[in-house]
């Protein structure tokens, strides 16, 4: 029986977490038709690993090594079990001082807990990704990673917002897991303004209800996608200057647009807007479609080069 249950946990520590119905999507941005399919709750948590990656101004490499790594430890699934008192995305060990049972099941905690000690890794960039990881993970089977960095770079890519309009997924409402650390409102603006501040950090938070405050003053009826004064679905966030990390305005507003995407199972989002592409739950293909003329257009296309815009996020309740 132990046996068994050893090697049990050997095919899971080797399963990529492919699921029978994976509902989301990242494609290459290069042109080579490579592509990863998952489920919106593995979605949900890749999303929250880049997001919190480059919250704490790591580079778009540790943030692949960081996925690969979640990848192979748990299918990009919080698990609540593992060898041992493995738990969470990175099968992180309490006993070994990563943090309490409930720290390594908060996404958010785990992947920053991951990314303090890849930071301590001397030259980690330059290193193959399958010894970066090792480095951090001191796994019993190291060279598995290797086989998941194709897959985390161009994840990566699109989470970090540098490969733009490449990742989807269907939107079927009920079919995402928020993570551990969602708010107690399940869906709705106010929803999706806590995931953001779990993910991002308080600013992102700050900026969106800046915004929002502004929209209620100056939204006009035509705008094209509903504002905040309107119908009271939508979040707005200001895409306008770059971030602290010296990344491009465009990477930062497709990073805040797919990451609205990879959630919106879970917090019912049904529109994501910006450079004048759009995003909309249930659509057969799941494509970013360019938006139709008007003043939405127009600030995402600012966006895109640089100048001003924002992302907007309409909610289906």
């Amino acid at each position: 029986m132990v046996l068994s249950a050893v090697a049990g946990y050997v095919v899971v520590q080797y399963v990529t977490g492919g699921a029978d119905d994976p509902g989301c999507r990242v494609v290459s941005g290069t042109g080579d038709k490579a592509r990863y399919e998952f489920t919106p709750e593995q979605a949900v948590n890749a999303a929250t690993i880049a997001a919190v990656g480059t919250n704490r101004e790591m580079p778009e490499r540790a943030v692949a090594i960081a996925l690969a790594t979640a990848i192979q430890e748990s299918g990009l699934r919080n698990l609540a079990h593992g060898d041992r008192d493995s738990l969470g995305l990175f099968q992180q060990r309490p006993s070994q001082g990563w943090g309490t049972e409930k720290q390594v099941t908060d996404p958010a905690y785990a992947a920053s807990i991951f990314y303090e000690h890849l930071a301590k890794v001397p030259d980690y960039t330059e290193l193959p990704l399958t010894v970066a990881a090792q480095k951090v993970q001191r796994s019993g089977y190291p060279e598995a990673y290797a086989k998941h960095e194709a897959d985390a770079v161009m994840l990566a890519a699109a989470l970090t917002g540098t490969s733009a309009a490449t990742l989807t997924c269907d939107g079927r409402l009920g079919t995402g897991t928020a993570s551990a650390a969602a708010t107690p409102a399940a869906t709705g603006p106010d929803a999706v303004r806590a995931a953001l501040s779990r993910d991002f950090g308080r600013d992102a938070l700050e900026e969106a209800e800046e915004e929002d405050g502004n929209s209620k003053a100056s939204a006009s009826a035509d705008d094209g996608v509903p504002t905040a004064e309107t119908d009271g679905h939508t979040v707005t966030l200001p895409v306008s200057r770059e971030t602290s990390a010296g990344r491009a305005v465009r990477e930062r507003g497709w990073q805040l647009a797919h990451w609205a995407v990879a959630n919106a199972s879970a917090l019912h989002i049904r529109q994501v807007s910006y450079a004048g592409r759009e995003w909309t739950a249930g659509n057969t293909d799941s494509q970013w479609r360019p938006t139709g003329s008007g003043s939405t257009e127009a600030a995402g296309a600012a966006g895109s080069g640089g100048g001003t815009g924002s992302v907007r996020i309409v909610t289906g309740q």
